[in-house]
């Protein structure tokens, strides 16, 4: 098989922001990342998905993008992005951009110029319409906001924003915005960028008309604006005028993907390479993410079984800079071994299916969850609304706050025990979590047990292992509710993983004299392999 570079490589998330921070501002910045790159090359990382550098106003960390072809001055200068370009690709370590076109910020000049003049071109580069008996357009509501519909007086129209408030959605129906997309696509492209991952790309086209949500007051409605039908004559114009002839891909965030829709963006190559797909994010959520409800392991066989059978290549990750972090949200950190053991178990479990491993940055170190005490901690939009509009459920919010918030993943890389973990010598924008003097890079480095070098040394097994790169999946064991297990197989070789995700001992049905590739809180127990809670092993069948 034939493989493209992103299908051989290990993907690795940076949230600049809370990376490496090298001028002592207290936010991380892209000389910071420079700073280092040599780590991220011995961890083995082949391919960065970068979050957005672009001048931004902040009111959604950088996804509320103003000018889409300078860089934010927090970060640096277009010199040091140059830089910071040349510098990974000496070391053949990819670049992906976030590419964000669904919205803008409201301080984008488009939008500064259609809000002043409703005759300006720029004005139907968005989303405006009369009110209804002095009420908005539709009850659409917004992921942030109650009604996804800002009003403005001067013109007496309303304009449509999905996000927030600051975050106008732009009107894909108009060729000239869709043209001015591209062509800063192709500079990025120019500039010696890779490929892009698509933040929330298959909500840019909504249906016509923009009908009414059904229900009483204002409901999300992606039956209107997601996977619409002419989301797939854009994604395929962009494609012809944008990536067609260059060695680069493109990731799409697929909100509201689901098994039946996948293969309209991703079967056929002439849209996207591959989509982020969400269902395991939902899997501790009822209804919505904030009601919480226990982790289901045989929901989660279920959930990846179908995905591994639906496409032909998934992504493959646990966390990302919209989700808490995963060895506290699936793992254990009761105690010391349990938080070391469970790390290694679920990145076991994950990486080694069928796709391509997008690791979110500190969770090759097992970082955790941040034990916030009060809303002044907070920085993230969603969840200060969500305290804002749950004044009679403060507890209910809270405990999800704590749970799934989205701060959680967005606290500086724990580098070192010293002051703020080696992070930034200034005041950091966000608070350190205080677990950083036991858990950081440099006590992990030259410790040979450490969830870091497990990480890299399980980077190292699946990058140089065919049947872990392009072998079939098939799961075993499927009614086990405490044990994920599952074969990788290709020609006449196979490998098996098995995973304990329980607090129990569980003895297989492998003879102890089996070969082992990976064994963790494993043992030989009557000529039998036993994992112990939490362990993991991997065979060569």
């Amino acid at each position: 098989m034939e493989n493209k570079w992103w299908q051989k490589r290990v993907f690795y998330q940076i949230y600049p922001r809370s990376f490496s921070d090298s001028n002592g501002d207290g936010i991380g910045d892209i000389n910071g990342i420079i700073s280092k790159l040599d780590y991220l090359k011995w961890l083995g990382i082949g391919a960065i998905w970068l979050c957005p550098v672009y001048d931004s106003p902040n009111e959604d960390m950088g996804y509320d993008i103003r000018n889409y072809e300078t860089i934010m001055q927090e970060f640096g200068t277009m010199d040091d992005f140059k830089n910071l370009l040349s510098e990974l690709h000496k070391r053949d370590i990819k670049l992906v951009m976030d590419l964000v076109v669904n919205h803008t910020s409201d301080e984008h000049k488009w939008f500064v110029e259609a809000r002043k003049d409703p005759s300006s071109k720029y004005r139907n580069y968005y989303i405006w319409r009369k009110g209804k008996d002095g009420k908005e357009p539709n009850n659409w509501s917004s992921f942030f906001t109650p009604s996804a519909w800002t009003y403005d007086k001067e013109s007496d129209e309303w304009y449509l924003h999905l996000f927030a408030e600051k975050q106008p959605d732009l009107n894909w129906e108009n060729a000239d915005m869709r043209n001015e997309i591209y062509r800063m696509i192709n500079h990025w492209f120019d500039l010696g960028v890779d490929g892009f991952r698509m933040d929330v790309i298959s909500l840019i086209a909504k249906a016509p008309g923009l009908p009414n949500a059904k229900g009483d007051g204002y409901n999300m409605a992606p039956e209107h604006f997601a996977f619409q039908p002419k989301l797939h004559d854009y994604l395929r114009e962009m494609r012809k005028e944008c990536f067609d002839g260059r060695d680069c891909m493109c990731v799409g965030e697929t909100t509201f993907v689901n098994t039946e829709n996948a293969n309209t963006v991703v079967g056929d190559g002439r849209e996207l390479d591959l989509l982020f797909q969400f269902d395991l994010m939902d899997i501790d959520g009822e209804n919505t993410k904030w009601n919480l409800k226990p982790f289901d392991l045989k929901e989660f066989k279920r959930i990846i079984d179908k995905w591994q059978k639906a496409i032909k290549w998934n992504t493959l990750f646990w966390s990302n800079h919209d989700q808490p972090r995963v060895v506290s949200r699936f793992g254990s950190t009761e105690t010391y071994d349990s938080w070391k053991t469970s790390a290694k178990m679920l990145a076991v479990a994950m990486y080694l299916l069928k796709g391509t491993p997008f690791i979110y940055q500190g969770e090759e170190i097992g970082m955790t969850n941040y034990p916030f005490v009060d809303e002044t901690q907070l920085r993230d939009i969603e969840s200060i609304n969500l305290l804002s509009q749950s004044s009679d459920r403060r507890d209910w919010a809270w405990k999800g706050i704590l749970a799934k918030g989205r701060d959680n993943a967005r606290t500086p890389i724990q580098w070192d025990d010293s002051i703020n973990a080696g992070f930034s010598l200034g005041n950091p924008w966000i608070e350190v979590n205080p677990n950083y003097k036991n858990i950081n890079v440099k006590s992990q480095i030259n410790d040979d047990d450490s969830i870091l070098n497990f990480y890299r040394e399980l980077i190292s097994i699946r990058n140089n292992n065919d049947v872990l790169i392009n072998g079939d999946y098939r799961q075993i064991m499927f009614d086990d509710d405490r044990l994920f297990a599952y074969e990788r197989f290709l020609d006449n070789r196979k490998i098996t993983i098995y995973c304990n995700f329980s607090k129990d001992e569980i003895v297989l049905d492998v003879a102890s004299d089996v070969e082992k590739i990976i064994g963790i809180a494993c043992k030989n127990k009557n000529g039998y392999y036993a994992l112990s809670p939490y362990g993991t092993l991997v065979i060569k069948n």
